[in-house]
């Protein structure tokens, strides 16, 4: 009974060593690094807003009062993803895409390069309406009953 494995010959050995170390050494690099793109490549459906996490999940998206949904994805400027609590407070530039349901799903924070970019969702006006540039007349108590404003009847 044989218990030793029958060995190569010689030429099929060293062909087997020579084939392994070229197929080594001629492979690319696959290190990862930790070079950012400068603009990353959004949804076309991504709005452009304001964002402040009050308490996770409700939020305010261009002063307006919204809420994150259940799965929400926050990305900061290097790609990475982050918990909507450690974003409390803070006012930042993002693109947003909403979910089915209208809830804001996923938010990429922005950097200087991507915020130049020009995309639909914050806008600003240049007019105002009648009731948002007049403040109504206030009362402080002690205004002279004659000086009070008048209403017509």
């Amino acid at each position: 009974m044989k218990r030793c494995l029958p060995s190569l010959p010689l030429p099929a050995a060293l062909i087997a060593i020579v084939m392994t170390l070229v197929s080594l050494f001629a492979m690319p690099a696959l290190a990862q690094t930790d070079e950012v793109p400068s603009v990353r490549n959004f949804p076309k459906a991504a709005l452009r807003g304001l964002l402040v996490v009050r308490a996770p999940p409700d939020i305010s998206l261009n002063g307006k009062a919204d809420r994150l949904s259940a799965g929400a994805r926050i990305r900061n400027v290097n790609n990475n993803y982050v918990l909507s609590g450690a974003l409390l407070g803070q006012e930042l530039l993002v693109n947003y895409t909403r979910d089915s349901a209208g809830l804001v799903h996923e938010v990429w924070v922005l950097t200087a390069e991507e915020a130049r970019e020009k995309r639909a969702g914050l806008s600003t006006r240049n007019f105002l309406f009648s009731f948002e540039g007049e403040a109504a007349p206030q009362d402080d108590g002690k205004t002279p009953y004659n000086q009070l404003p008048r209403y017509k009847q």
